[in-house]
């Protein structure tokens, strides 16, 4: 049921695009240069996504600082391999200033809803404000920039809401927060929990690991780049250009692993089961840290600290699972009690939670929640059927696990900017997909996910529904990806005057 607004909408707007992170800033930055008005839409009161929110100890990207990065704005200045992220916040902010995006963004907007005026053919959007007023805008085109790791999980441990100790979820870090001399308990062992586990071990006088299934780590060999480096980059951008291709080829093979060949992940597995066993050395440990499903079930993440950390005296990995919290701690199914100050939540995110929280509304009272809550078919995901003028960025089966998803997000922006341009070139008012197409679409991602190691290698993960369909990977390279959407096939789309 959509939202009726007191008054008709005053504000007018060719685009509104929700989400002020990478996706929604490099869409402005499109929109603007085609010369469209655009209207950002934030609820926070910054930019900068999942590199605002996510301020943890040791946070930091998992792909080489030179490839995730916008390609029309490349860093000389990284200062790490794997720049951290505040790092990455920076730069972001140097790019919003750098195009003039800031004065585009509401901030302290927080979406409720959004509808399509089939009258108009416009669609209307309804924020929230600070203040506690609701305020309505209206536009031609919407884009829905609002991210798929965005959402936390938290573990359903009964009796988690008496513990006294500080709580937090990585996602929702409290500044000022401090491990020194503290009994600090981590649930989770996946990408978050690897970076912050070695901090928080460093300071804690006692850590423990609540692990559920333990993962593959692979080394990160993260170092620094000397300003000399940085330096031959600003005179010389050719070489950073270089650079940054040459890392994204070397990535790029991984995705033959994952997707068409599973069984070349067995070398790749032994280069993890090195890396373990040069971290560590007592037998029983590594034993508890070695994974029976096949690497690259589930993301891989990279660190150069993890294992060994999980080594240290004050470090303690508790394998059972977690049966009931108190006011003092954590009790596991072998009867411990883990008494802790401060809990730590690595627990992940629900990555179709803020696509669904948007309650965005299409042509014949479509239910865009409705159809994630049914595992929705998207056309690359960026369109949907019976959604006109809507897009997405980074939406069903766009994500990617082999390399920066940012290759993936500029692909999604040059075809929404094409097909508004296809669709003003035909003097057309809508743009949608053809509800025909995406049927076998979808087929297809099914038919190639099929024989992945997302689905073969004896894991559950994020990266599948709850039916065990892949809708949130690519099932293929990067540079397929982008030779299909940057030269899209118009018959695909239906260009209409209602």
């Amino acid at each position: 049921m959509t939202i009726q607004p007191d008054v008709q909408p005053a504000v007018q707007h060719d685009m509104v695009v929700i989400g002020a992170g990478f996706s929604g800033i490099a869409m402005t930055i499109a929109a603007k240069a085609a010369g469209r008005d655009v209207l950002v839409l934030e609820k926070a009161d910054e930019i900068g996504g999942t590199w605002r929110d996510n301020r943890y100890p040791g946070v930091a990207c998992d792909v080489e600082s030179h490839l995730y990065s916008y390609s029309f704005e490349l860093n000389p200045d990284w200062s790490r391999a794997y720049a951290p992220g505040d790092e990455i916040q920076d730069y972001l902010l140097y790019v919003v200033e750098q195009y003039d995006v800031r004065r585009h963004v509401q901030f302290g907007a927080a979406v409720q809803q959004a509808w399509f005026e089939e009258q108009t053919s416009r669609w209307e959007v309804a924020y929230s404000t600070p203040d506690g007023g609701l305020e309505t805008v209206t536009c031609r085109d919407l884009v829905l920039a609002v991210g798929s790791l965005h959402v936390p999980t938290a573990p359903a441990i009964p009796g988690l809401d008496a513990f006294r100790g500080e709580l937090m979820h990585t996602a929702t870090w409290v500044p000022g927060t401090t491990a020194t001399g503290k009994r600090v308990g981590v649930i989770g062992t996946g990408a978050s929990a690897v970076q912050v586990i070695p901090e928080l071990a460093a300071d804690a006088a006692a850590l423990t690991v609540f692990q559920r299934t333990p993962t593959w780590v692979m080394p990160k060999n993260d170092h620094e780049i000397s300003e000399a480096t940085s330096e031959r980059y600003e005179r010389r951008p050719a070489l950073m250009k270089a650079r940054r291709a040459k890392i994204r080829a070397a990535n790029e093979t991984r995705a033959l692993g994952f997707v068409k060949q599973p069984a070349l992940m067995k070398a790749v597995r032994l280069r993890a089961m090195h890396h373990l066993r040069s971290s560590v050395d007592d037998e029983e440990l590594r034993a508890q840290l070695t994974p029976a499903y096949t690497l690259g079930c589930k993301r891989i993440p990279l660190s150069d600290n993890y294992l060994t950390a999980l080594s240290r005296r004050n470090v303690k990995l508790a394998t059972e699972p977690i049966i009931d919290a108190g006011p003092n701690g954590l009790v596991t199914a072998d009867g411990v009690e883990h008494p802790l100050d401060l809990l730590v939540l690595a627990t992940g995110f629900d990555p179709s939670a803020a696509w669904k929280s948007v309650n965005v509304f299409g042509a014949k009272h479509a239910s865009l929640t409705q159809r994630w809550e049914e595992g929705i078919d998207s056309y690359y995901g960026v369109t949907v059927p019976d959604f006109p003028n809507m897009f997405m960025l980074l939406g069903p089966n766009a994500e990617l696990g082999h390399t920066s998803v940012l290759l993936m997000m500029e692909a999604q922006v040059e075809l929404v900017v094409k097909l508004l341009a296809e669709r003003d070139r035909r003097g057309a008012k809508l743009v949608s997909v053809r509800p025909e197409v995406v049927p076998a679409h979808m087929a297809q991602i099914d038919e190639r996910s099929a024989d992945t190691v997302w689905q073969r290698g004896g894991c559950s993960s994020w990266y599948l529904d709850k039916g065990g369909r892949n809708r949130t990977l690519w099932p293929g390279t990067v540079a397929e990806f982008e030779r299909r959407v940057r030269n899209p096939e118009w018959v695909d789309y239906e260009f209409t005057s209602r």
